[in-house]
């Protein structure tokens, strides 16, 4: 295995993770609000505290490289179920649009559950 691929998969770790890291971590500051368009959107805004935990510290497993797996299968299924819920209107180009981002990042999780942690990963120390 080259540099490259070795470089490849922290890298993809720090990207994915990053997003739900900082969802999660912004959702603490404005919680009021997100509780409220989660209700406005038919979701109980009891879960939020869970959704915080999972995306926040899933997140931050995921850059780490631990329980890559798991953490990337939980955070592939959160994002296509969040995609599903909160952005499926056909009559709107811009829901839709995020929609398929939700989407993409559910697949370049399902390529760690396929693939692991690869290099640099707490799952890989030796």
């Amino acid at each position: 295995m080259n540099k490259l691929q070795q470089l490849a998969s922290p890298l993809a770790r720090f990207l994915l993770g990053s997003i739900f890291l900082m969802a999660g971590l912004s959702k603490i500051g404005n919680y009021e609000g997100t509780a409220g368009y989660m209700e406005a959107m038919g979701v109980p805004g009891g879960l939020l505290p869970l959704v915080i935990l999972v995306e926040a510290l899933s997140g931050l497993l995921v850059i780490i490289g631990f329980k890559t797996r798991i953490n990337a299968f939980l955070l592939g299924g959160f994002s296509a179920l969040s995609g599903l819920l909160f952005h499926f209107d056909p009559s709107n180009q811009m829901e839709m649009t995020m929609l398929m981002k939700n989407f993409a990042i559910a697949g370049g999780m399902l390529l760690l559950v396929i693939n692991g942690g690869g290099h640099y990963s707490l799952d890989n120390r030796k």
